[in-house]
């Protein structure tokens, strides 16, 4: 005990005393604030970014989508006019307007395009100044269709693309022509009006487009034609019942057309009929 005593007594006489060391306990103090200032800043840095980073997913959207508008004011309607369409859209024209009055698909006075037979050809036609023309048409919209608007036709979603205007290069034409296309992808129809007059007269024409639950139009048959076998029983017929309206069917001797194929339906395609009623469809015996 008493050897412990001794080298306790010698190690404090060893040890040097004297007032607290200030100057490090402050060195000390800042460096350690120094280090729960860095640690709260990065953890602020941290939870600002987590912040801002959801607030992004939560607002931002693809520059792609359509932008939703309301509903649109439809168009008044010319003083005399009549319905066409596939299934219950249809759009309403005047009721002087004939179908497919047009040269190598370019419409040459204020026509419906139908299953217009001169598409198909390929000539240098320009459009006259002041004509107005509405197509009808089956499916999705041609490949350089998109989406500028998405709107409501009477309940019924619909897509609208922007109308735009371009001038012919026909050789003395120098006509400017404009035009726009809607989409109803839910019934499967789209609408293109165009209009050698002005954009004003194509926003006109698509605002006369409706959704009619009691009517439906008399289906295309075009994409029929010439098919080889019963194609009015195994082709038309699911159309034709599919829009609500019901089938008669004659034949009669063609020699030009294969037995089978579809000559004519009346009414003819795109008109508007009360469900229900009933479609006579000629074909070649």
């Amino acid at each position: 005990m008493t050897d412990l005593t001794d080298l306790l007594a010698r190690t404090a006489d060893q040890t040097p005393v004297g007032p607290p060391p200030l100057d490090a306990l402050r060195a000390g103090a800042t460096r350690r604030r120094r280090r729960r200032t860095t640690a709260l800043t990065a953890t602020a840095v941290v939870a600002v970014a987590a912040v801002i980073g959801g607030t992004t997913l939560l607002t931002s959207h693809d520059p792609t989508t359509p932008v939703t508008s309301p509903t649109p004011t439809p168009a008044p309607l010319p003083p005399a006019t009549r319905l066409v369409g596939f299934g219950h859209a249809a759009i309403a024209v005047p009721a002087d307007w004939p179908t497919n009055k047009s040269m190598c698909g370019t419409p040459k006075q204020d026509t419906v395009l139908l299953d217009d037979p001169s598409a198909a050809q390929y000539c240098m036609m320009h459009r006259p100044v002041g004509v107005e023309s509405v197509g009808l048409y089956y499916g999705r919209p041609r490949a350089d269709f998109h989406a500028d608007e998405a709107f409501e036709i009477d309940g019924v979603r619909a897509e609208r693309q922007r109308t735009t205007c371009s001038t012919s290069n026909y050789p003395k034409a120098n006509t400017t022509t404009c035009g726009s296309t809607v989409s109803i992808p839910s019934l499967k129809v789209w609408f293109q009006a165009e209009s050698s007059t002005s954009a004003e007269q194509v926003d006109r024409m698509l605002g006369w487009i409706q959704i009619v639950p009691d009517r439906s139009g008399v289906p295309s048959y075009s994409s029929l034609a010439g098919a080889p076998i019963n194609p009015v029983r195994e082709a038309y017929a699911p159309l034709l019942a599919a829009a609500g309206l019901k089938m008669q069917y004659k034949r009669v001797k063609s020699p030009s057309y294969p037995s089978g194929t579809i000559l004519g339906v009346s009414p003819a395609a795109g008109t508007m009929l009360p469900v229900g009623s009933t479609v006579t469809v000629t074909v070649a015996r």
